[in-house]
C-alpha cells in the first residue's frame, strides 16, 4: 500500500470542555492518542495537558487528511467548537479505553 491508499485521520485533543484544542493528523488514530497521553505525541499537548479525544474523522487518503487538517487548523475557534458539539455536545472523551 502506498501513502496515498492508507487513509487518514484528522482529529482535535482537548483539555476540557471548550477549552485549549490541538488539531492533528495521523494514519493511526489509537496510536496516536496513546502518545498524546503519554506526553510524546506533540509538545504542545504535552505543555497543556490535552488528553481528551473530542472529535475524529476518517478521510481516504492520508493526503485528503492533511489538506482537512490545514483546512480545520485555519478555522476560528468558534468554528471548531461547533464541529465537535455538532457529534459530541459535551465534549466526552471519544477513545476513554486507550491510553
Amino acid at each position: 500500500m502506498d501513502r496515498e491508499t492508507i487513509g487518514g485521520w484528522v482529529y482535535i485533543m482537548a483539555d476540557r470542555y471548550r477549552g485549549t484544542m490541538y488539531v492533528g493528523v495521523t494514519s493511526d488514530i489509537a496510536a496516536r492518542v496513546n502518545q498524546h497521553r503519554a506526553g510524546t505525541g506533540s509538545d504542545f499537548c504535552a505543555r497543556y495537558g490535552l488528553t481528551r479525544l473530542v472529535w475524529a474523522e476518517h478521510c481516504d487518503s492520508i493526503d485528503d487528511a492533511i489538506a482537512h487538517e490545514k483546512r480545520v487548523k485555519r478555522w476560528r475557534r468558534e468554528w471548531k467548537f461547533a464541529l465537535i458539539e455538532k457529534g459530541n455536545p459535551d465534549w466526552h472523551d471519544l477513545a476513554p479505553g486507550l491510553g
